[in-house]
């Protein structure tokens, strides 16, 4: 798996390249600012050398607010195949808004110190890279909480909302059964009736579960 690092910490930086060459990827770049990330990843695309995924922080040089996320929603356009995961002092709802708002397949959204959860941050690296999703729980319930008051969930029940918020998290319907302490039948109902209630039919190409929350925040 090859890796792009955009993070303005030099420490930071190399944590990581060094968390992830230890597994066994291939971290192919470190930049320190979102300019730099687009260049580099451009040059690795013309070169036939697209990575797997980046991992970038939201906020780099030279203001410090938004030119990462700025960055990976550009990156997201110019190479749709690319998986992007940023990082997050903060849940911050704009940012992590925009970057949902586009194709549904490999993106992410964590809270910094979940890196300190080394297996979490991993496997969210590498479900992303893949073409899942990894939305942090904190990211997911402010998002979800924001939406609640609007008319596209006001027909799903509490439990089809706790359901929502752990698919968001990327889990599957075991991990789903397993957290909840239900069958794995009770789970693939409630998922069902989820997508029956967002109007989220078996043809849509994209990944229904991220429509699922992208459904909530357009409502």
């Amino acid at each position: 798996m090859r890796v792009v690092i955009a993070e303005d910490s030099v420490l930071l930086r190399e944590g990581l390249t060094r968390l992830l060459t230890d597994r066994g990827w291939e971290v192919v770049a470190g930049v320190g600012d979102g300019e730099a990330l687009v260049k580099t990843v451009g040059e690795l695309a013309a070169e036939a050398r697209l990575p797997d995924v980046v991992v970038a922080d939201v906020r780099m040089p030279p203001t410090h607010t938004d030119e990462g996320v700025r960055a990976a929603v550009r990156l997201r356009s110019d190479h749709p195949e690319l998986g992007v995961l940023v990082l997050s002092q903060y849940v911050e709802e704009q940012y992590a808004t925009e970057l949902l708002a586009g194709s549904s397949r490999g993106v992410g959204y964590l809270l910094k110190d979940r890196v300190a959860e080394v297996r979490e941050f991993v496997e969210a690296v590498g479900r992303v890279a893949e073409g899942g999703t990894a939305l942090d729980p904190e990211v997911v319930a402010q998002l979800l909480g924001r939406s609640r008051q609007q008319n596209a969930l006001a027909g799903l029940t509490p439990r089809e909302r706790e359901v929502l918020g752990l698919m968001a998290e990327g889990r599957t319907n075991s991990a789903i059964a397993q957290q909840l302490v239900v069958s794995h039948g009770a789970v693939e109902k409630h998922v069902s009736n989820i997508f029956l209630k967002l109007g989220l039919s078996q043809s849509d190409a994209d990944h229904r579960r991220v429509l699922a929350v992208l459904r909530y925040l357009e409502s």
